[in-house]
């Protein structure tokens, strides 16, 4: 079968309208100004609503936003949904008591990331399938069973209206089409807003407009997910019919995602179906040619890498990534399933895998929104060397431990690091259980929502609150894999194989941030390094994995959910270096430690290669939230005659259990540049670490950060 789509239209053209559309939405954006009118819509509801329940007050709300705020169509769109509309300057804010709406609002509750209110991958297949029609068919029906329950019939009722008030507001996007004669666009939402999605237009337009809703409520990265799997059917049986090009598919997918570059709103394209089977597929390739013509930091795409993926399909991907825009980040579904199979979530589930945020995987539709943390491996080895003690100030901040002059052995070094370990890790459990378990969920539904969670419709349940058929996840990232493998891996080397120094020297250097111990510094940074494919450091890698996932899986969320484990920090690895002093490694007081399951910038020398080894070796079917891997090739390495050998990395990576990749593809000489003249590359875009950015917007720490970055060339 023919997978690579066939573009034979006028490509110039379209790529023009494109940069218009880019043009439009850049000058409304910062046109709008600051103030977001989203309390005014819902505190004017909720002040006509007090006597009702909380969850039909707060539905009241939601309604009266949808249908309250601007509806924004640019003369460029082929898609409707637009959330600046929230947006407007100071002086037209729609009343006189900013103060009183923000109250009204927090008053009757308002959720946070930390409390499951957003990173949600919906269940759009089932949107697709049956469109508004469906939902509310379905809501019906659960009425029937529920009627005798008040409190299922609050809550189903709350769910019927922010539907009703959601076809509304497809609706008002019609009529704004109309008046400006886009009679396209005004025909599909009027048809969506009542009836089910019949061709792909209409599906992507409905998944769009829920998503804008989405947007419109404050939520942040919500996923679309699968798009190539849900997608398909409309795709293949328009083409059947005739009444699309993969030239029109292009311009639908293109005039969606220029709109989703403030977000970090994740596609998944690839992988595995429900069944088994291998799921690239035309409209794969479309989506993924759809983000490199966009060039915006969003949205976040990432692609799923089977065993027998087509070659084509990989090597696509690296030609995108090789542009410089560094998406599509690259997973392995033969590490991400058996690791989701650990957690009792059904084999087609896992198969069907997306991912929120970032790399999170997520079983879309039905899990409650996630949330995730950040764990400062590192500073736990500190303490195991200092009794507990932060080695700047002398703070008991961990637990108190034998002294290093009693630590005989590498054993008792990792027992004393594994027992600080432990107890920094019932803390990070209890303090998250105690934040995120504090609020009513009855007080603090969330009805819209839960219509794209199965089965809370059925159940008559909150998301939050039951509803969902799996408990919740929470992601611990765990940072410093290699800053804390080549601390281990120094200590070994010098106390216990070299013989060169001993513990206590080496906490006295520590302490002193190596004020009067440079030659020892120079040995320490001289010992082995993860990254480089050797067998000392490496080891204290796949410890370090183990370690961990033994540890966290003592622990339970309070709702019976599970703690995963995330080889991920963001761009926190640059605060987390501030809260340690020195470490083993040679790394002084306050540096950043080691980003994600990445080796420590600069000390990974022996090429790609060998770093990819060395990332391979721990069990990553232990890390079930997922890994970010960050690594800087040089745009040569991404040439038609080298894009063969990328591709044999890669796959010789992933079989031998890689997780995940990620790549910047912009030289050191260009970043370098950016940062002297940055008025020069205000459309650059780099990875940065489970996101893309301008590299201009970013904080100067981060960009140095990525400028660290080992590049390689060969």
């Amino acid at each position: 079968m023919k997978i690579l789509p066939n573009i034979n239209g006028d490509i110039m053209e379209r790529l023009e309208k494109l940069t218009l559309l880019k043009g439009e939405y850049k000058k409304f954006r910062e046109r709008q100004g600051i103030k977001c009118t989203r309390n005014y819509y819902m505190a004017t509801s909720y002040k006509a609503h007090v006597t009702d329940p909380v969850v039909v007050a707060r539905a009241w709300a939601v309604s009266n936003l949808f249908t309250g705020f601007n509806k924004v169509i640019f003369e460029n769109d082929t898609v409707a949904g637009c959330h600046l509309g929230l947006w407007v300057p100071e002086p037209q804010y729609p009343s006189d008591d900013e103060w009183g709406d923000n109250w009204i609002v927090n008053n009757h509750g308002v959720m946070t990331f930390e409390h499951n209110f957003d990173h949600f991958c919906p269940d759009y297949r089932t949107l697709v399938k049956e469109g508004i029609p469906g939902l509310l068919s379905r809501i019906e029906a659960s009425k029937k069973i529920h009627k005798e329950d008040a409190g299922k019939m609050d809550f189903l009722n709350s769910q019927e209206i922010t539907i009703l008030g959601f076809s509304k507001m497809i609706l008002q996007y019609g009529k704004v089409a109309e008046a400006m004669g886009k009679t396209e666009i005004a025909a599909t939402c009027k048809n969506v807003a009542i009836n089910k999605p019949e061709t792909f237009r209409e599906a992507l337009q409905l998944v769009f407009l829920t998503h804008t809703a989405f947007t419109v409520e404050g939520r942040y990265a919500m996923a679309l997910g699968r798009m190539d799997q849900y997608l398909y059917s409309f795709y293949r049986n328009d083409k059947a019919k005739g009444i699309i090009t993969d030239e029109d598919v292009l311009e639908l997918l293109t005039g969606a995602f220029i709109k989703l570059q403030d977000d970090v709103v994740n596609i998944v394209i690839g992988g595995y179906t429900r069944s088994g089977e291998g799921g690239v597929n035309e409209l794969s390739y479309l989506i993924l040619r759809a983000v490199k013509e966009c060039n915006v930091p969003g949205p976040n795409l990432s692609a799923r890498i089977y065993k027998d993926i087509p070659d084509e399909f990989l090597d696509a991907c690296l030609k995108v990534i090789g542009t410089g825009l560094g998406y599509p980040a690259l997973m392995n579904d033969e590490i991400n399933i058996p690791a989701l199979l650990k957690y009792g979530y059904s084999p087609e589930d896992c198969r069907d895998y997306a991912m929120v945020g970032c790399i999170e995987n997520f079983i879309s539709g039905k899990q409650p929104p996630w949330s995730d943390g950040r764990f400062n491996s590192p500073r736990y080895l500190e303490y195991a060397l200092n009794e507990g003690r932060d080695m700047r100030d002398g703070r008991l901040l961990g637990i108190q431990t034998k002294p290093v002059t009693e630590l005989k052995s590498m054993e008792d070094v990792l027992e004393a690091f594994k027992v600080q370990l432990r107890h920094g890790a019932a803390f990070y459990v209890r303090s998250f259980n105690n934040e995120n378990g504090r609020f009513n969920r009855n007080m603090y539904a969330q009805p819209f929502l839960s219509c794209f969670c199965q089965n809370c419709i059925g159940r008559g349940m909150d998301i939050n609150n039951g509803g969902a058929i799996y408990p919740q996840a929470h992601g611990v990232c765990c940072m410093g894999i290699g800053t804390t493998s080549d601390s281990l891996a120094a200590i070994e080397k010098l106390v216990f194989i070299d013989k060169v120094t001993d513990l206590e020297t080496i906490r006295n250097a520590l302490v002193n941030n190596f004020e009067d111990y440079e030659e020892l510094r120079d040995k320490m940074l001289a010992a082995p390094k993860y990254g480089n494919n050797e067998d000392l450091p490496d080891k204290y890698a796949c410890m370090f994995v183990n370690m961990h996932h033994e540890i966290f899986s003592e622990f339970k969320i309070h709702d019976g959910g599970n703690f995963y484990l995330a080889m991920a920090a963001n761009v926190t690895n640059i605060p987390a270096g501030k809260e340690l002093g020195a470490t083993p490694d040679g790394r002084k007081a306050g540096e950043p430690v080691s980003d994600a399951a990445s080796p420590m910038h600069g000390r990974d020398k022996k090429g790609p290669t060998a770093a990819l080894l060395s990332v391979s070796k721990p069990d990553y079917t232990k890390v079930a939230c997922g890994t970010v891997l960050n690594q800087k090739y040089s745009p040569v390495i991404f040439s038609d005659e080298n894009i063969s050998k990328l591709r044999s990395l890669v796959k010789v990576y992933f079989a031998k259990g890689g997780q995940e990749i990620q790549i910047n593809a912009v030289s050191k000489e260009m970043l370098k540049d950016a940062m002297e003249h940055p008025e020069n590359y205000d459309d650059l875009v780099v990875r940065v670490s489970g996101f893309s950015a301008f590299y201009t917007s970013l904080d100067m720490e981060v960009q140095e950060d990525i400028l660290k970055r080992t590049e390689h060339d060969g």
